[in-house]
């Protein structure tokens, strides 16, 4: 769901285009901005399984780091060989691009050189966050994802799923969800081998399916009805509001109703070399936690 290059001298262990090698028994931590969400906590995760010395920062949980409150970026940086960057809301929300180009250049400046950055597929306004964070003279990999299984269970679609009614402005539109899993997967493939450095990857799951399609496969997952209702616009922003949450969530499915994102893209099996995880996949393995029980 969002600056001028440095020119720095190569820190050792430096390769081609000055690329930092982090594989082997480097000790300097991996920051993990937004540790605690949906992708940043499995990227953390898997580099704890991987051996690696992992630094999660976010505003509640793990070392301290607030997009509005720059003065808590320096101690996330510090020492840190590389980091994988979300950022919150959405790198297309106003003011994304100036704080994601300042933390990219201050990252470089640090000698913090190796950035994953998550993006949005099909995002115009996430494509200038893009821009700034290259223009950092970082060594950076950008990962494009399609919208997360994970929204179903986790947070935004989670209280509508346990209520059994997604009432939601997508119309009959398709959408190629893909799973947080796989995210994380190739998130870790990109910090950990520099072969990956100045690419763009595109991420979806193996099939586009419509808001209907997901409900009756959450019905079918959960034994218990789940519809999709469609709203407009207008009423959705104003649903947001009550909730207390951003309004600008709601432009964020003209991602979906326009078509843009209706194709699946191959970026999982182009870095890990397997198919992505399968909506109904998910829907089964989820409900099995109970994190959908009314």
């Amino acid at each position: 769901m969002n600056v001028s290059p440095a020119a720095m001298e190569r820190p050792p262990g430096s390769d081609f285009n000055g690329a930092v090698n982090i594989q082997g028994n480097d000790t300097t931590p991996i920051l993990v901005v937004g540790g605690t969400g949906k992708t940043g906590r499995r990227v953390a995760d898997r580099l704890r399984a991987l051996g690696r010395p992992v630094r999660p920062a976010s505003r509640s949980g793990g070392t301290t780091f607030v997009w509005e409150d720059e003065s808590t970026w320096p101690a996330a940086l510090d020492g840190a060989r590389a980091a994988y960057v979300t950022y919150y809301p959405d790198l297309a929300f106003p003011g994304a691009k100036e704080a994601v180009g300042r933390f990219a250049a201050l990252a470089v400046e640090r000698g913090v050189r190796r950035l994953v950055l998550l993006s949005g597929r099909g995002e115009e306004g996430a494509a200038a966050s893009e821009e700034a964070f290259k223009a950092s003279g970082c060594d950076w990999t950008l990962v494009r994802a399609d919208w997360f299984n994970q929204n179903f269970s986790e947070d935004f679609f989670l209280g509508p799923v346990r209520s059994g009614e997604l009432a939601l402005p997508a119309g009959d539109a398709v959408e190629p969800f893909v799973d947080a899993d796989d995210i994380a997967d190739v998130v870790v493939a990109a910090l950990t081998d520099d072969r990956h450095i100045g690419r763009t990857y595109e991420l979806s799951g193996p099939r586009p399916l419509s808001f209907h399609d997901a409900a009756r496969e959450l019905s079918a997952a959960t034994g218990r009805t789940i519809t999709y209702t469609p709203v407009g616009a207008d009423d959705y922003r104003a649903m947001l509001r009550e909730a207390g949450a951003p309004e600008e969530f709601a432009d964020l499915f003209t991602l979906i109703t326009d078509g843009r994102n209706a194709g699946v893209v191959h970026g999982v099996r182009e870095v890990l070399g397997r198919e992505p995880k399968d909506f109904s996949r998910y829907a089964g393995e989820t409900a099995a936690t109970g994190v959908w029980d009314a």
